[in-house]
């Protein structure tokens, strides 16, 4: 089975933002991580791939700075990686984004696609199931668990209210993974040795023949305006009371 593993580098959490001269976007922070939610795609294709064999590919969009991630799904098993370098992936709407992943898929036919649920730092939630309408695949949101059955895979989705679905998929398809599916696992020092030798493709998306899409336009970027108010409630206590719990419920909704 050829899996492909669609990953993204993300700010870290604990980085300091700042935004750009040009307020359109952030500046390079200092520091970026692999997509928590991808992490746990990226992980479950490995655990597919120790259990029926096959092959896992690594897919990153973003620029040279990405390498970082790339790596390190390298070290934790990926055979090997496409990288689409794109230094202003900000540009591409996610319909965008998804053509280039998608393109970049298109010429590996695998068997199936997995992607996070939504990233961290814009969180659409659209792009896997925006490639699966690309690239014509069957496709399953909110996954909790894989099982290959014949030449089909049957998922396990999450819903509301501690309810789930069971769904029955042909091959190829596109998994949205749910975070928290598995336990994450760490590079050994023997990953890292052999991620640094593995085949890392890279393209860019005028060569995939994606041009930046203009159906979105990012107009400013800028923090939120923080502001320190006192309101203070008189009346009888009764009614500071219901009117403290409408305040809590309507406008900082707590309740």
């Amino acid at each position: 089975m050829k899996i492909l593993a669609a990953i993204k580098q993300v700010p870290a959490r604990d980085t300091q933002l700042r935004v750009d001269t040009d307020a359109r976007w952030i500046e390079e922070p200092d520091a970026s991580e692999i997509n928590e939610p991808d992490a746990y795609a990226l992980e479950e294709a490995l655990r597919l791939k120790e259990a029926h064999g096959g092959e896992v590919i690594a897919l990153c969009a973003g620029p040279e700075a990405a390498s970082q991630t790339i790596r390190e799904a390298l070290a934790k098993g990926a055979d090997r990686a496409i990288h689409v370098e794109e230094d202003a992936l900000h540009r591409f709407d996610v319909l965008g984004v998804a053509r280039i992943l998608a393109a970049a898929a298109a010429a590996e036919k695998p068997d199936l696609i997995l992607t996070g649920l939504q990233s961290d730092d814009l969180g659409s939630g659209q792009t896997g199931v925006v490639m699966a309408e690309l690239l014509g695949y069957a496709h399953a949101t909110i996954i909790m668990q894989v099982e290959a059955q014949g030449s089909g895979i049957r998922v396990k989705r999450e819903l509301e209210d501690g309810w789930f679905q069971h769904v029955d998929l042909p091959l190829p398809a596109v998994l949205t993974i749910q975070s928290g599916i598995n336990r994450l696992r760490y590079a050994t020092l023997m990953g890292i040795k052999k991620a640094k030798s593995k085949e890392v493709r890279k393209l860019t998306a005028a060569e995939l023949g994606v041009p930046p899409a203009a159906s979105v336009v990012l107009d400013r970027v800028y923090a939120p305006l923080r502001v320190k108010r006192t309101v203070m409630i008189e009346g009888p206590a009764a009614e500071q009371a219901a009117r403290l719990a409408a305040i809590l419920r309507d406008e900082v909704r707590v309740l």
